[in-house]
Formats: structure tokens, C-alpha cells, sequence
């Protein structure tokens, strides 16, 4: 994918101290820049909403370059999440290992163009925050039901408020004194009311 004249730009664009807040990635772009770095999984608001615990962070590692006139973003993303399992509704630990292929456009008319292995980055200004374009891509990553590979919705649980004799629990019911709702509807049906 990188020549190893590519990997020495690349390395020589990182020595960063921290993650910038806001990028450039046109200018990136330009410079052949890269990005490495962790970003705490609490600083990505949207998707702690959605964990069951948001401690940890998220590894990052994008490079910026041009392919011709397309400005382009290319890394990867790992993290580990811990979802909340859609079954037990306790913490499930899920791994994100996800490639990044962004095609960098200003229009609509420049993203329904674009290569199918890249997937748009709208760009709006000049520049974008670095934990957005991070956040959006670990929300596309995540399942849409979450849920351990293991039986972990057990019935014993639930069961000690089910009485364990169906038979029992019916004999003291009264059947419902109740009047069917639908009974008024079916009156005024048989005599003719509007």
C-alpha cells in the first residue's frame, strides 16, 4: 500500500506531542500528513451514550494523501467497546479492528463520484474535528443488536416471581367483571347509531 519513501514522510509527519483537536485534512492531504494516537473513549460523547462503560480509548492511525486530484484518508481504528448485551443487558466487550478508506469531498456531486472503495468525508469548512471523523466511524462499526456468543439470557432468573404451578395460581381468580371495550361498539352497530 506505502512504498517505504511513503512509511519516512509518513513518520516524519507524526512526531506530534498529542492529537491535534481540529484537522486540516486537505492541508494533510497535501503535506502527505499522518496521525497517530489514542483518543479517550469518555471525549466521544455520541458513542459513550451508547456504552456500558467508557473507560478505555480508541488507537488511531490515519495518513493523508492525494490520489491525483482526490484527497484521500486511509488507517485504521482499534479499540475495545464495552456494549451493553441486548439479552442480559450486562457489559459485553466488543473489538473494533476497522479500516479507514475516506475520500475527501466538499459536495454531494464530488461523494456520488467518488471510487467505490472509498466512503465520503463531507468536508464544510476547512476544518473538522478530529474526534468527530474518529467518532463517526466506531459508530458505523458497532452491531445493531449487540449480544453475547454465549446463552446468557437464562429463565432461572425471571422465575421466583412465577408461581410454579400454573393450575395453583388460576383457581383464586375471578373471572373479570370487566365490560369488553368493544361491547359499546357492538351495540350501537345491532341498533342502527351513528
Amino acid at each position: 500500500m506505502f512504498d517505504a519513501f511513503d512509511v519516512s514522510i509518513y513518520h516524519c509527519a507524526v512526531m506530534l506531542a498529542r492529537l491535534p483537536e481540529y484537522i486540516d485534512p486537505l492541508h494533510l492531504a497535501d503535506k502527505r500528513g499522518a496521525l497517530k494516537g489514542q483518543i479517550p473513549l469518555h471525549n466521544l460523547k455520541r458513542l459513550a451514550d451508547l456504552l456500558f462503560d467508557d473507560s478505555g480509548s480508541v488507537a488511531i492511525e490515519l495518513f493523508f494523501q492525494r490520489e491525483g486530484r482526490l484527497a484521500t484518508v486511509d488507517g485504521r481504528l482499534e479499540a475495545v467497546l464495552q456494549l451493553r448485551c441486548q439479552n442480559c443487558l450486562e457489559a459485553l466487550e466488543w473489538p473494533v479492528n476497522s479500516e479507514v478508506k475516506l475520500g475527501i469531498v466538499t459536495s454531494i456531486e464530488q461523494a456520488d463520484k467518488l471510487p467505490e472503495e472509498f466512503e465520503p468525508l463531507m468536508l464544510e469548512g476547512e476544518t473538522l474535528l478530529l474526534k468527530d471523523l474518529v467518532e463517526e466511524e466506531l459508530l458505523l462499526a458497532l452491531p445493531a443488536f449487540p449480544k453475547h456468543q454465549h446463552a446468557c439470557f437464562e429463565t432461572g432468573h425471571f422465575e421466583k416471581d412465577i408461581p410454579t404451578n400454573k393450575a395453583e395460581s388460576f383457581v383464586d381468580e375471578k373471572p373479570s367483571s370487566r365490560e369488553n371495550p368493544f361491547s359499546i361498539l357492538a351495540n350501537l352497530k345491532n341498533t342502527g347509531d351513528s
